[in-house]
């Protein structure tokens, strides 16, 4: 650890970095912001203050400086690093740097913590691949082989994304929604069947989807979600795994390949609420079924959504007691789905529910806007769950909120005064914001014509653009800027976005 640490930074940020300074040494260069350092000019007023080599043992440039820290180092001699973008990270850069952390020259600190973290993650998932721990890990009961996927305890949970009524999508649609969940995060792609069809043609197409998978990149395993007889019949030589199966059709379908077996008889309308007797209930089908020869059994108890969560959630719990060898699927779509609140905090949660009742495939669905993303933030969920205590691991799910509170304020000028609103003078030239294609799209119009289209994925090139091509106001090109990050924002967020239309409500502001 550096005894002595020399903290470079500009005037603006003085206060900050010297509240969080922690015993090292500041050195306030005659800018006002330090974004607006390099790294020239902080060798010039080093150089100009005096320091030498001999002064200290290491120099934290802001994270916000553009470039590399490497010519401080050759012009000083004192090793010369990165530090946080925010004067509040600090703290614990300081604390990583006794600890051991490398910094780097051209990185900001506070992006080194979410790479190493990641780094971790990714070698946690390196060593589950590695082909001598699989072959190792199936000899134990509580891993199974979906496909050529490995799951279980020993492995991280493995996501299962439905492409709901795929029959009715058709397979190109199929495909491109199977290859949108394998891109964000999935490990198995499940064709949901419509319920009370049937579709046999679209069965025997599953080889092709397959294929066109295949052709992607992915060699993900397929699980088949349906509860028609024929329609499981026909897709046993095609999928890898078959959902739904319960006491209804148990005796028609001895199958070899993995089986999720729930605790119903959708015939006649049986479901066991209490706890108690829904894991019994199960535990005797899954015994009738070893003994009909089916070989492999994927216990679901069914994750009911509010207000039955607690009830389902205690009969995973008394199941997963009484047969610890088991490995459990549980459908967290239908929770996240049912619920008219943000997903990606309740999908961490039941990730983490799921780590604990050693749940290792989670099921979900992408089928509302709400539930946008949820492969996504599952996957995250997992890696956050591959540590101890998912927090303080340099990554997370905090999308909306943050994890430590920003003190960024300034000293006011002698004089202040309240902002008033001017009326807005009429312009010949408007503008219409909207999105498509994962980018933005700007109309500029004149009357009811749009003269020019300019799109682009990035709110400064656009609005660049935009005053490339026409004179407008300063009070029109603020608007249109603001417009333009509130079109960013709600691309990043995966969000709608209509032009002059909030993208959240008043809920922390105490309206609805």
């Amino acid at each position: 650890m550096p005894k002595r640490i020399l903290l470079v930074t500009g005037k603006l940020a003085e206060p900050l970095v010297r509240k969080y300074r922690k015993g090292c040494d500041v050195f306030v260069a005659p800018v006002s912001v330090a974004a607006f350092l390099t790294p020239e000019l902080i060798v010039r007023y080093l150089k100009k203050a005096g320091i030498k080599s001999e002064d200290y043992d290491l120099i934290l440039i802001p994270g916000l400086v553009r470039g590399s820290a490497q010519p401080i180092e050759d012009e000083l001699g004192i090793p010369a690093y990165k530090g946080p973008r925010n004067a509040m990270d600090l703290p614990q850069v300081i604390k990583a740097l006794e600890e051991g952390f490398r910094l780097s020259k051209e990185v900001p600190a506070d992006d080194l913590f979410s790479f190493d973290a990641l780094k971790r993650v990714e070698d946690i998932r390196n060593r589950t691949k590695n082909k001598n721990y699989i072959e190792e890990a199936l000899k134990k009961p509580w891993n199974v082989l979906i496909g050529n996927l490995p799951a279980g305890r020993d492995f991280p949970a493995r996501i299962l994304a439905e492409v709901v009524d795929a029959p009715k999508l058709g397979v190109e649609k199929t495909v491109e929604k199977a290859l949108y969940y394998l891109r964000e995060g999935a490990d198995i792609i499940d064709i949901g069947m419509v319920a009370g069809e049937r579709n046999l043609e679209f069965v025997d197409a599953i080889p092709e989807i397959r294929e066109k998978l295949k052709e992607a990149g992915f060699e993900a395993p397929i699980s088949f979600d349906s509860l028609n007889t024929p329609e499981i019949e026909r897709a046993l030589d095609y999928a890898d795994l078959f959902l739904s199966v319960d006491e209804s059709n148990l005796d028609d379908l001895v199958a070899e390949k993995p089986v999720v077996l729930i605790p119903t008889n959708q015939k006649s309308g049986y479901f066991p609420t209490k706890p108690t007797e829904r894991v019994e209930f199960l535990e005797k089908l899954k015994e009738k079924a070893l003994d009909l020869g089916y070989k492999t059994i994927i216990p679901d108890l069914i994750l009911e959504h509010v207000p039955h969560l607690a009830r389902s959630v205690t009969a995973f719990q008394l199941y997963c007691e009484r047969n610890p060898d088991d490995v459990l699927l549980a459908g967290v779509g239908n929770v996240v789905e049912l619920y008219d609140a943000d997903s990606v905090g309740m999908n961490a949660l039941l990730a983490g529910i799921a780590k604990e009742l050693s749940i290792n495939l989670l099921l979900t669905t992408e089928v509302s806007a709400k539930a946008k993303g949820s492969v996504r933030e599952l996957k995250r969920a997992v890696d956050i769950n591959l540590f101890d205590l998912p927090k303080d691991l340099g990554f997370g799910l905090l999308i909306l909120k943050e994890k430590t509170e920003s003190e960024w304020r300034f000293e006011p000028a002698n004089e202040v005064i309240e902002a008033r609103e001017k009326t807005v003078e009429l312009e010949p030239v408007y503008f219409r914001i909207w999105l498509e294609g994962g980018r933005i799209w700007v109309n500029a119009h004149r009357g009811t014509e749009a003269v020019l289209t300019i799109v682009g994925d990035e709110p400064n090139a656009i609005i660049d653009t935009v005053l490339e091509h026409f004179e407008i106001s300063p009070r029109h090109a603020f608007y249109i800027g603001r417009e333009l990050e509130r079109a960013y924002t709600a691309l990043k967020l995966r969000r709608s976005y209509v032009q002059e239309v909030e993208l959240f409500g008043e809920f922390y502001r105490g309206g609805e």
